[in-house]
Parts: C-alpha cells; structure tokens; sequence
C-alpha cells in the first residue's frame, strides 16, 4: 500500500511552521497512544504513522529533500531498513521525548511502560552512524553493491558484550527487583496516582554486574571495524539517505546497535550534467559538419552513443535520447539525454581561411534565413522549463 503524504498524516499544510508541526504531532500522539488504546492495532500504527511524518518534517534537511523527491527522498524508502518501517516505541520515545516531557504521559495514569507493558525493562540502544559515500554517475544509473570499512564500537570479545568477566558475573538489582523501573504512588486531589521511572541503580536494566569484564571494564564494548556490504538502488541522488539498520555502534552490554546512515553525494561527471532526471550534454560541432551534416559519438552513463547530426543544423539545436538518463528511484520511469548543439566558430583563421570565408560571404546561402520554424532563444527556453 502506497505511503500517505506526511503533510496529511498530522493535518497540516505545506507551509506550517516547526511550532505547528509541533502541535498536530504531539495531538495525534495523545489521541492514538498505545496506553490510552491496548490491544487496538489500527491506533498503534496511527501512533507510528504520525512518529514517522514528525520525524522528517521536524528536520529541515529531511524536510526539503521530501518536499523535492517524495518518500523516496528520506532514508529508508530508499531501501534497507526505513523510518516507519523499523520504528518501534523505544525508539519513538526516546528520539521525541521532548513531546512528551520527557517521559510518557499516560505512565501516571496506565503504570505502565511506554507500549502498557506494565514493566518493560531498559534497552541500551547504540548510537547511529553516519557516512558519506561517493557515486558516480553510472553508479546512480544503475545502482551498485559498496563494501565499506566502518569504524565503531563493536561488542567486547572477552565477554561476549555482556561486560561481565566470563559473560555470567550479575546479580539482580536490589532496588527495583530487576523491574528495571520504580513506582512511586502520590496522594493528589484526585486520589493516589502511580508514576513509573528508570530505575537509578542498574539503569533501567534490571540487574547489575558483579565482576566486571577487564577488557572492556564492564561498558560490553569496545573499538573496532566491520566491512559492511550495502547495496544502494539505482535513481538515488545528492543527499539522500539509506538506513542499514543494526549496523551502527554496539551497544553496552548486550543492547541493541544503532544503525548505519549512508548520505548519498554525486561525483561530478566530465561530460554529463544532471537535471532531475535528465541528464544535459553539451556537443561542439564545426561549421563545415553543422552545413554538411555528420555522424558523431557521445558519452552516456552505459558508454558511447552514435548520433546523426542532418545537414544545416543550427547553433542550438536540442536532440533527445529517449530514456538514456537517469532512472527515478523505485520506479520503471527514465529520463533522457539531451544533447545541446554548439557550432563552434574558429577565433583565428589563415590567410587561405580568410580568403575561403570570404568567397563564401557574397554566397546568398551563406546569409541568414530564419523561417517560421526555427525557434528563437528565448521561445526554446520557455518549451524547455515548460
């Protein structure tokens, strides 16, 4: 099923503001959130649904590329992994915590944890990463497999990440029972109300380590680097952005990675020009085969193309490639090359040349003739932005 516009997903217009968005977030997620609807799969996916429109439209560089490219302009659309896709309510609360105050609001009323749970625990969750890869032009054509070498903190080999020496040196935590959280219960006007909060013993983890690893002094982690293979999709573009998910760094003791964030940025190519989905190049031809006529080759993102140029072209001529540009991501669609057609005037001549040129000059073919056919600048700029 398609992807709903974000703009409609909280009920605003393109032009609101980061303090309107704001607002139809933060509604929505009071009206769908799990606690106040248990058990109800259509709120739950309301709730993740609005998370995942505030997500990008609460970030001004996610903002312009959806704005520009669509869903396939932010991260996960564009394969591996994705914003809604892989959003759960962790990671809901813990990037928008500030919606909520910092703490979901229905614990007070529900006692329980952020998905009516009643005592999930804590999970470590490692931090993203983000790197940059360079592709070329054909690379973008047609999509390519990258192996990367990655720098980050990778679990601990001495203890298996768990940061216990020998993996099994944990005790349950004494404070909270190895809930994870603590309940306090407040007399108010309206009778007792219950609030939940990380446990600040163990950290919201339920147990603690009693001998802890000496190679990673019980974090479960520590430095290294991975090869990671991440295939990128064709129609890709300056940019945009592939989420790897759970290839990010470790977390401590056992928690779950981060994730990897590819931003996309284009080499620059010699000859070619991207223009959407276009691709622009600019041939220069000389006097004698702009008159006669001639057969030239020119570069595409696959190779050389053989093009026919007819007797008399002018200066300025467009010819069109049908479906040698670039490919729209997700989609069957090409676009085209467009060759832009430059007869070259020598700046310096011979006395031979001259004398050439000007026999040539008295000739009446040789004086300019526009019929209603040939276009003038300013109406083939207006046909090709139209």
């Amino acid at each position: 099923m398609a992807k709903r516009d974000f703009y409609e997903i909280l009920g605003v217009g393109k032009s609101a503001g980061d303090a309107e968005i704001k607002k139809a977030y933060r509604q929505m997620a009071l009206k769908y959130h799990p606690d106040k609807n248990p058990g109800n799969k259509e709120a739950e996916d309301k709730f993740k649904e609005a998370a995942e429109a505030y997500e990008v439209l609460s970030d001004a560089d996610k903002r312009r590329r959806y704005d520009q490219f669509g869903h396939q302009g932010v991260g996960g659309a564009a394969g591996n992994g994705g914003y809604g896709g892989g959003m759960n309510m962790d990671d809901i609360f813990s990037q928008f915590g500030d919606i909520f105050g910092g703490h979901n609001p229905f614990e007070s009323f529900f006692g329980g944890g952020g998905n009516g749970s009643g005592g999930r625990r804590y999970v470590n969750k490692g931090t993203n990463l983000r790197i940059k890869v360079k592709l070329t032009l054909a690379e973008i054509a047609n999509g390519v497999e990258k192996k990367i070498k990655v720098n980050k903190t990778i679990p601990c080999n001495s203890c298996s990440g768990s940061g216990a020496q020998n993996g099994s040196s944990f005790s349950k935590c004494s404070t909270c029972n190895g809930a994870g959280q603590v309940r306090r219960v407040t007399n108010t006007i309206l009778g007792q109300m219950q609030t939940t909060s990380t446990c600040p013993s163990c950290q919201g983890e339920g147990q603690t380590i009693t001998n802890k690893c000496k190679s990673c002094h019980g974090h479960g982690t520590m430095p290294g680097e991975e090869v990671i293979s991440i295939n990128i999709p064709a129609g890709v573009g300056e940019g945009m952005q592939v989420n790897v998910s759970g290839k990010g760094n470790a977390a401590e003791r056992g928690g779950l990675p981060g994730d990897l964030l590819i931003v996309i940025e284009e080499i620059e190519d010699q000859f070619l020009k991207r223009d959407g989905h276009n691709l622009l190049y600019d041939l220069y031809i000389s006097i004698p085969d702009a008159a006669l006529g001639t057969s030239v080759e020119i570069p595409t993102v696959d190779g050389k193309a053989k093009v026919k140029i007819d007797a008399g072209t002018q200066a300025g001529k467009v010819l069109r490639l049908k479906g040698k540009g670039l490919p729209q991501l997700n989609s069957h669609y090409k676009g085209d090359l467009l060759i832009n057609i430059n007869v070259w005037t020598p700046q310096t001549l011979t006395s031979e040349e001259k004398k050439i040129l000007e026999k040539l000059k008295t000739s009446d073919n040789f004086k300019p003739h526009p019929g209603k056919g040939d276009k003038s600048f300013f109406e083939k700029m207006k046909e090709y932005f139209n």
